[in-house]
C-alpha cells in the first residue's frame, strides 16, 4: 500500500512538473512583457512602455520581498517567549534606523519618478513632423475621425453590445498606414472621454474645450480594438471603434472609398450633441 501511494505521488509530481514546464515555455514571452497586450515592436513606443512597466514591477517585488522578510524575521525573533515575565519594551527610538527607512523610500520614489518622466516626455514628444494627421472626436457614445491630410472623414454610431461578432462591424474603423507617424488631435463634444487602443499601450484623455495630442508610429500591420477609457455615461461600454493598420496602398484605397461615399471635408469639433455631419445624419 505505501509503495502504491508512493508511485501515485511520483506520477502526480511528474504531471505537475511537465505542466509547469509547458506553461513556463508558453508564457515566457508574456512574463517578459509583464502580461501586457500586443507584441514587441507593435509601435515605436511599445517597447519603452513595456520596459517601464516590467521594471516597476520588478522593483516593487524586490521591495516586497525585503519588507515581508524583515516583517517575518521581527515576528519570529522578537516574539514573546513563555518564560518572559513581561512584554518587551513597546517604544524604543533608533535614529539611524528611522533616517534609513525615511530616506530609502524617498530615493525609490525619486528613481521611479525619473524614469516615468523620462519615458512620458519621449512618448508625448511632438518634435517630429508627422506623416499623417487625424482628428479623433469622442462623443456619447461613438467616435468621429477626420483624416486632415486626405480631407475625408469617418463618422460612427453607438455600438449596441450583444456579444456577437456583428458588434465590431457596426463600430467605426480607424485606418492607419504602417510605418508612418500619426499625430492624433483629440477632442470631446460633450463629456470627458479617453482615446485608448489597448494594444498600443497608451491612452489620452479627451476633455471638452481642450485639445490634446498624441503621436505614434504603428510598425506592424493588423486589426485591433479601440475604446473609451473614461467612464462617460450610461453606454460607456458601447463606445468602441476598430483599428486597421494597413499598407499605404490599402490606406489610399480606403480614403478613395470615403470620397466616393461623399464623406469629404471635416466634421466639426465644437461642443454639443446636436452636431451633424455633411450627410445630415446625427452624430
Amino acid at each position: 500500500m505505501p509503495s502504491r501511494t508512493r508511485r501515485s505521488g511520483l506520477r502526480l509530481a511528474a504531471v505537475v512538473a511537465v505542466a509547469a514546464l509547458v506553461t513556463a515555455g508558453c508564457s515566457s514571452q508574456k512574463v517578459q512583457q509583464g502580461w501586457m497586450p500586443g507584441e514587441p515592436g507593435l509601435t515605436n513606443q511599445w517597447d519603452r512602455v513595456t520596459s517601464l512597466w516590467t521594471g516597476s514591477w520588478i522593483a516593487a517585488l524586490v521591495v516586497g520581498v525585503i519588507v515581508w522578510g524583515l516583517t517575518l524575521w521581527a515576528v519570529v525573533a522578537y516574539r514573546r517567549r513563555k518564560d518572559d515575565p513581561e512584554f518587551p519594551d513597546q517604544m524604543r527610538y533608533n535614529v539611524p534606523l528611522e533616517v534609513l527607512y525615511t530616506v530609502v523610500p524617498l530615493i525609490m520614489v525619486g528613481v521611479l519618478f525619473y524614469f516615468t518622466a523620462r519615458d512620458q516626455a519621449e512618448i508625448e514628444s511632438l518634435e517630429q513632423a508627422p506623416d499623417i494627421q487625424i482628428e479623433a472626436i469622442g462623443k456619447q457614445w461613438s467616435w468621429d475621425f477626420n483624416y486632415l491630410d486626405e480631407d475625408t472623414y469617418e463618422s460612427g454610431i453607438q455600438v449596441p453590445l450583444s456579444g456577437g461578432e456583428a458588434d465590431e462591424e457596426l463600430a467605426p474603423t480607424l485606418y492607419l498606414p504602417v510605418g508612418e507617424s500619426v499625430r492624433f488631435t483629440l477632442h470631446a463634444r460633450d463629456v470627458i472621454h479617453s482615446f485608448w487602443i489597448p494594444q498600443f499601450l497608451y491612452k489620452k484623455d479627451m476633455i471638452p474645450g481642450r485639445t490634446n495630442y498624441w503621436q505614434v508610429t504603428p510598425q506592424k500591420t493588423g486589426e485591433f480594438q479601440g475604446k473609451c477609457a473614461e467612464l462617460c455615461g450610461e453606454f460607456h461600454s458601447e463606445m468602441l471603434f476598430n483599428v486597421k493598420v494597413v499598407e499605404r496602398e490599402e490606406f489610399d484605397a480606403h480614403m478613395q472609398d470615403l470620397r466616393e461615399k461623399g464623406q469629404e471635408g471635416r466634421l466639426p469639433v465644437n461642443l454639443g450633441r446636436s452636431n451633424t455631419d455633411q450627410s445630415g445624419q446625427d452624430n
